[in-house]
């Protein structure tokens, strides 16, 4: 198996929390609420689980545990740069080693919502902080001055008047005798070295010499490799199957039933077992497979978007209302509407579905893969195969993309059942088709507006109305769908606009297609009509769209900063050449706020993107590289979901299954971005990699209709015919 410091063995496991009086070993003892208070494995007297971070040997060798997956966002440097930069630490001295969803280290182990900073900055400072007073203790101690006399820097504890020095590892025995501070206190960030800056991140040079080992790359002695045909028709039976042609490509071993568990659906598969990939693929390929599509095989793209317009008609359940809609839409002098619509799309990401598990004697598993969700592979994997939570062990790899795709565990419960039946290692794979074909998918969106105006142009009324189906009732049978969805009516009611009477509502619209939370979730698909609405409102009461917006914002906002700080940077009120038009749009959900504004000009019968400028609110960050390579990274997708196909249906099955045909983004389409962080300190922390997505589209859209007139309400749209 190849090797990296990004999985920690169980034996090693052991090894380290066996430790006592051995070296510092720090960690934080978690509260009910779901935060952490500094703990330490020797406290005896602590009463609940214990989740270490911090291992310091008397060798000096200093070991911070990552308890975020890294999926291309930056998790690897910017959470134990967290407890680094309390440690007096440079990060390049220390080495990072996941935490694989072990149950010691408690909850919060998974990447989402871009929470991965926001949700863990104080508690990551708390454990460095803590670390840090225990080594300054003991070099007190063991010098015999005040500890007001010495001070971290470097990995040392040093004593001022004298000018001695000792190294953490001299310490860390001492320092593991000494109780944990309970409130440590942490540095003045004026005083901070690493969090704010810009940092080398430690994992750049191991992906970009091929060292870095991603889940697919994972190799277990004896391993063979599956690969598992499933109907192209969600919902449909397996009915029979021939095997026959597939047994006699040479490589082949045999085949297996399986089934995909995501959500409330279980779909069944034939796993062609053999001792290659190319091997079980090709036979794969040979199987001839029966199925009852139970009626499944007439949905298809275009009856459901009719039936979305229809159900739009229906009054929904509220999910947000403020004054009375009805009453001051009916007696406005000025009234608008419209209809926006969005696709489903895929997730994507450049490394496919993939993961390796061996089923062991003792009923033992053993997992290598690309995940977002340790956490629920931890208590999924157990629960669904009945065996006791600590026999499954998690080798946590970096991950190829996740854009949400890896926040269920389908394709980990897969190769746990095959192994099991086969009693030996295996590796499963999805093709790109697989990813393509098989989903989850961002679900579709469709969104009635409509908007009451005085004569002047005030904004008196506005309601948005979704009408989509529920993520949460594909995923959860519980979930009670006469009760608004919050996650398809996401932030409707959390806009900082002022605006006397407000409705928003919901339609859920039933479907059997899997569906699963995307990259930005529905601000994606939301974002983008309410902000074309709102350009559209601007247009009828002939105001400018950016000063019809902080007329309407509420004073002292976030928004209306972001907005102000916009309109500086973008130079908003200066002249553009002839044919190029500019569109504004912002978007605050739970994951942050981010406004942008997008220059088009005309391109013959098209519009070419010229630039985007972003200005995120941040608030504190920890590397504001990071968050513009985020940012830049949200854009060039949400350009792709706005301008390129979509997924769509017909006679059940998914018509896209490559890039051929589900195409993104190529490098020499990407415009200029320039991305302005807002980050002032304060105590409100947002997210990074998710905020950057939804302004986009609306802006994109709002472009083009100031360059060409046109108003796009529907995506994909053709950007080169406009």
């Amino acid at each position: 198996m190849k090797k990296t410091g990004s999985s920690l063995e169980r034996r090693d496991f052991i090894r380290l929390t066996g430790m006592t009086g051995t070296g510092l070993f720090l960690g934080l003892r978690s509260l009910a609420n779901g935060l952490f208070e500094p703990a330490s494995l020797r406290d005896a007297a602590a009463p609940l689980q214990l989740t270490p971070f911090v291992h310091i040997e008397p060798s000096g060798k200093i070991i911070i545990f990552n308890i975020k997956p890294e999926i291309g966002q930056g998790t690897w440097q910017s959470v134990p740069t967290m407890i680094a930069e309390e440690l007096e630490v440079p990060l390049d001295q220390v080495e990072i080693v996941n935490s694989n969803g072990a149950k010691i280290f408690g909850q919060g182990q998974s990447v989402g919502g871009s929470y991965s900073i926001r949700g863990h900055y104080q508690q990551m400072r708390g454990v460095g902080a803590s670390a840090r007073e225990m080594l300054l203790q003991a070099a007190a101690s063991q010098w015999g001055v005040p500890v007001t006399e010495c001070y971290a820097d470097n990995a040392r504890i040093h004593h001022r008047p004298s000018g001695k020095s000792l190294g953490y590892g001299e310490l860390s025995e001492a320092a593991a005798k000494l109780p944990v501070p309970k409130e440590p206190k942490l540095k003045d960030p004026k005083d901070f070295k690493q969090i704010g800056k810009v940092v080398p991140r430690p994992d750049v040079p191991l992906k970009s010499s091929g060292r870095a080992v991603f889940g697919i790359d994972a190799e277990v002695p004896g391993m063979v490799y599956a690969s598992v045909l499933r109907s192209p028709v969600f919902g449909s039976r397996l009915t029979g199957y021939d095997d026959s042609a597939a047994l006699k490509i040479k490589g082949v071993i045999g085949t297996r039933k399986c089934e995909r568990i995501i959500g409330i659906a279980r779909y069944e598969g034939i796993a062609v077992i053999a001792d290659n990939y190319w091997a079980a693929l090709q036979g794969r390929k040979a199987l001839k497979a029966t199925w009852d599509n139970q009626g499944k095989d007439s949905f298809n793209s275009a009856a459901f978007e009719k039936q979305a317009k229809e159900m739009s008609k229906q009054a929904g359940l509220v999910d947000h209302q403020e004054g009375d809609f009805e009453k001051a839409f009916a007696s406005a002098p000025v009234k608008l509407e419209a209809y926006y619509e969005t696709p489903f799309a895929a997730h994507a990401p450049m490394e496919p579905m993939n993961c390796t598990a061996y089923w062991q004697a003792g009923d033992k598993v053993d997992i290598w893969t690309s995940t977002q969700v340790p956490d629920d592979i931890m208590s999924s994997v157990p629960a669904e195969f009945k065996i006791p939570a600590e026999n499954v062990q998690l080798h946590m790899q970096f991950n190829g993309g996740g854009f949400g795709r890896r926040l269920v565990s389908d394709y980990v419960l897969d190769a746990v059942s095959l192994s099991k039946q086969l009693g030996k290692p295996v590796k499963t794979i999805w093709t790109r088709e697989d990813d393509m074909e098989q989903g989850p998918f961002r679900p579709p969106t469709y969104s009635a507006l409509k908007a009451g105006l005085a004569a002047d142009g005030t904004l008196l009324a506005l309601e948005h109305k979704v009408i989509s189906p529920s993520i949460e009732a594909t995923l959860d049978k519980n979930h009670d769908t006469t009760k608004v969805s919050k996650t398809m009516t996401e932030a409707l009611g959390e806009q900082h606009y002022v605006i006397p009477n407000l409705r928003s509502s919901y339609v859920y619209m039933p479907i059997h297609v899997p569906l699963l939370y995307w990259r930005a979730v529905t601000s994606t698909t939301l974002a983008f009509s309410h902000e074309c609405f709102i350009d559209e409102l601007a247009a009828r009461a002939k105001k400018d769209p950016m000063a019809y917006r902080l007329d309407l914002v509420k004073k002292g906002s976030d928004t209306e900063r972001v907005l102000r700080k916009l309109k500086e940077v973008s130079n908003w009120d200066r002249k553009l050449p002839a044919g190029w038009g500019r569109g504004v749009a912002q978007y605050n959900f739970f994951a942050g706020l981010c406004g942008q504004v997008v220059e088009v000009s005309k391109q013959g019968k098209g519009v070419k993107i010229e630039k985007v400028y972003a200005v995120i609110d941040m608030g504190t960050i920890v590397n504001p590289d990071t968050v513009k390579g985020q940012v830049e990274g949200a854009i060039a997708m949400a350009i792709s979901a706005a301008v390129k196909p979509g997924i769509t249906f017909d006679k059940g099955r998914t018509q896209q299954s490559n890039f051929h045909n589900y195409p993104v983004l190529r490098i020499n389409e990407m415009p200029v971005v320039e991305v302005h962080i807002l980050a002032d300190g304060g105590p409100t922390i947002k997210g990074a990699g998710e905020p950057g997505l939804p302004p986009l589209a609306p802006a994109l859209c709002n472009a083009v209709f100031a360059a060409t007139g046109k108003r796009i309400r529907r995506l994909p749209f053709d950007i080169n015919a406009v």
